[in-house]
């Protein structure tokens, strides 16, 4: 059951104008947000040891909730400035944030309903009275017992009659409802829907740009500068994973390289760093036993039996290693063949 839209109230006005009133969406839903569960622990608290549950005494407490918070919020001028006081230089002092009343308020709504038996024995502890407050909110929440709509409406008189700086509502006024329907298409605080794909956040116009520069659902240039536009929510996955422009280590690290790099320049780092990537890789085969210029020549061998781009095409240790292990046999037995014919040519001149 919902509160009557008449026991809503409204801010007192001259009728002979036309107001704006419209107020600041994201304001409005973080307010309506707070009565519910501000209304769940006035009842928890209003029903503690007696023989009544939450559920019993919500439609009344709701009631008288929406009252005090009415009457509150239109005597907050008075509370705040006192009998006497120069309203126009009190508020400058006033709080900036209607949520920070707002909220002041519900709990002193809430504290006013908890009964005597409540204060006094204790009957719940701490921890068991807040699941319970939670458990009964989210049961109003699940059956609709004060829509989020309703709660938005009385949102919106609250912030107006707290709202002395005008921060947070529009409170032009008209002459006429013509002037005032041209105004509600340009008012700042008219309300506009999210153009992104997939995303169906409304929100104040003076919050556009806040939205445009949060919205997960926004396609915009990768992070990282690679040609790719990206659904921001996706960015943090793409820049981890598929971005060629993504930063990589070496595949040499282990052996000595410790360069890094986007990923898109893999190739031409290996073919940049080919002689020292060789130098790395022949350190780790030969445990230190070969000297700095045996393992210099042994690169040279290399590079002149394998062309670079052969070479280069070992982009990780195990590859280069293998092609090393390859070209080294080779080698070995080239020296072994060479061997045995100066062994043989020598054998031949002393036989003569």
């Amino acid at each position: 059951m919902d509160v009557p839209q008449s026991d809503c109230g409204f801010v007192k006005e001259s009728e002979l104008l036309f107001h704006c009133n419209q107020c600041d969406k994201e304001l409005v839903r973080k307010i309506a947000q707070l009565l519910l569960p501000g209304l769940a622990t006035a009842c928890v608290d209003n029903t503690t040891g007696l023989f009544k549950t939450p559920a019993s005494v919500a439609v009344v407490v709701r009631k008288e909730m929406v009252d005090y918070l009415k009457q509150r919020s239109q005597m907050y001028v008075t509370e705040a400035v006192g009998q006497g006081d120069d309203i126009a230089n009190t508020v400058e002092e006033f709080s900036d944030e209607p949520t920070e009343i707002i909220s002041g308020f519900v709990d002193d709504f809430a504290s006013s309903k908890r009964n005597l038996f409540g204060r006094v024995s204790g009957w719940l502890s701490g921890e068991s009275r807040e699941d319970k407050i939670d458990d009964f909110a989210q049961e109003m929440e699940t059956n609709v017992f004060w829509s989020i709509d309703r709660r938005e409406a009385i949102a919106e008189i609250l912030i107006m009659n707290v709202d002395l700086k005008r921060a947070f509502h529009c409170s032009t006024k008209f002459d006429s409802a013509q002037q005032l329907a041209g105004h509600e298409t340009r008012c700042s605080f008219r309300i506009l829907g999210c153009t992104n794909e997939g995303c169906k956040a409304k929100f104040s116009a003076i919050h556009a740009e806040k939205h445009d520069l949060e919205c997960p659902f926004k396609v915009i240039p990768c992070e990282q500068k690679c040609s790719e536009r990206i659904v921001r929510h996706d960015m943090d996955r793409h820049c981890i994973t598929i971005c060629p422009m993504k930063l990589v280590n070496c595949p040499f690290y282990q052996v000595g390289c410790h360069s890094a790099f986007p990923q898109c320049n893999l190739e031409k780092h290996c073919s940049e760093c080919l002689r020292s990537h060789l130098m790395y890789v022949l350190q780790v085969l030969h445990k230190q036993e070969a000297s700095v210029e045996e393992l210099r020549r042994r690169v040279q061998l290399l590079e002149k039996t394998h062309t670079l781009s052969e070479l280069s095409e070992a982009l990780d240790v195990r590859s280069l290693t293998l092609v090393i292990k390859e070209q080294e046999a080779k080698m070995k037995k080239l020296e072994r063949d060479l061997s045995n014919i100066r062994d043989n040519q020598k054998l031949a001149k002393n036989v003569k």
